[in-house]
């Protein structure tokens, strides 16, 4: 059998690639994989940047200035974050915001694990079934019908206050969330309704996926329910716990349209939060500047929150 001829060598070495030689396109020009890339992204990268950073740029350049939205403006500088913070209205708003953590948050992450511990138990029984959808059906209402809906039953003559009235608690009844004490802690009651679902359905997607032989080697080693669930679960529920935690935040500082429905912001202004007094800001009272520098001011704190986060419950 014979060799290639000299011709037939120097084509084939050509042909296979050194360790530091790039592959040729057909005409000769350089393949760039990660051009290539970037043209897939660039719709939605496009997009970004038109619908989101623009606006951001644009808030931050309204929070300059006093303006009303129609006529001139006037350069104010930092006057209007100035106002956020020593305006004892627009600061009560962020603090109300950051209560509303411990019900938005809080409670449904906690709670979550619970109900979602206690369906996976369960888990091959129709009584599981049954309970994932009843406690993930308020994902699916709109919030406006939930809002509405949670008004009547807090009223002074709703729901609650004659089920109160009927085991012998008529002394508490109330308008839950017409009194100043009570109104913040009845809207985050609502809040954390609403998310309770998506944390327990997340927390027990995130469960699932654990191994059954890590449990069934616990119990050999004399582990109880509790051990287990600290050492085991809680370790490898972490991305769904940042997952949860995160979500339940923004939206406990973004909150607006629970509180639209159901308050108004009122009684006063002890269910006030930041979303709803921008609006107001810009909308009723045609402060532009303020509800720009309070919207930014919004942001610095959904982000400052957020990442810390997501830098606790990151895999080590």
């Amino acid at each position: 059998m014979t060799g290639p001829t000299p011709d037939e060598a120097v084509d084939l070495a050509e042909s296979r690639p050194g360790p530091r030689s790039r592959r040729r396109s057909p005409r000769g020009g350089l393949r760039r994989p990660g051009l290539v890339g970037w043209l897939f992204i660039l719709p939605a990268l496009a997009f970004y940047v038109v619908f989101v950073l623009r606006p951001i740029a644009l808030t931050f350049q309204y929070s300059l200035y006093t303006w009303d939205g129609i006529g001139p403006s006037t350069w104010a500088g930092f006057a209007n974050y100035v106002k956020v913070f020593t305006d004892p209205d627009l600061f009560a708003s962020i603090l109300n915001a950051i209560k509303l953590i411990v019900f938005f948050s809080a409670i449904p992450v906690l709670l979550g694990l619970a109900i979602a511990a206690t369906i996976r138990q369960i888990a091959t029984s129709r009584l599981a079934l049954v309970a994932r959808t009843v406690i993930f059906l308020p994902q699916v209402i709109p919030l406006v019908a939930a809002g509405i809906a949670w008004t009547w039953l807090l009223s002074s003559t709703g729901v609650i206050n004659q089920l109160l009235t009927l085991v012998g608690l008529g002394d508490i009844t109330r308008a839950w969330l017409g009194d100043f004490s009570t109104a913040l802690p009845a809207v985050g009651l609502i809040g954390a309704w609403v998310l309770l679902g998506l944390c327990t359905l997340l927390l027990l997607a995130g469960m699932s996926k654990i191994d059954p032989a890590l449990y069934e080697a616990a119990r050999l080693d004399g582990a109880g329910p509790l051990r287990e669930f600290r050492s085991i679960t809680l370790p490898s529920l972490r991305q769904e716990l940042a997952v949860c935690v995160t979500v339940t935040v923004i939206a406990a500082l973004a909150s607006f349209d629970i509180i639209y429905i159901s308050t108004q912001g009122g009684p006063g202004n002890s269910t006030m939060v930041p979303g709803l007094e921008i609006y107001y800001l810009a909308f009723s009272e045609r402060q532009i500047g303020v509800a720009s520098a309070l919207a930014m001011v919004l942001m610095v704190i959904v982000i400052a929150v957020a990442l810390p986060i997501q830098r606790l419950t990151r895999d080590r």
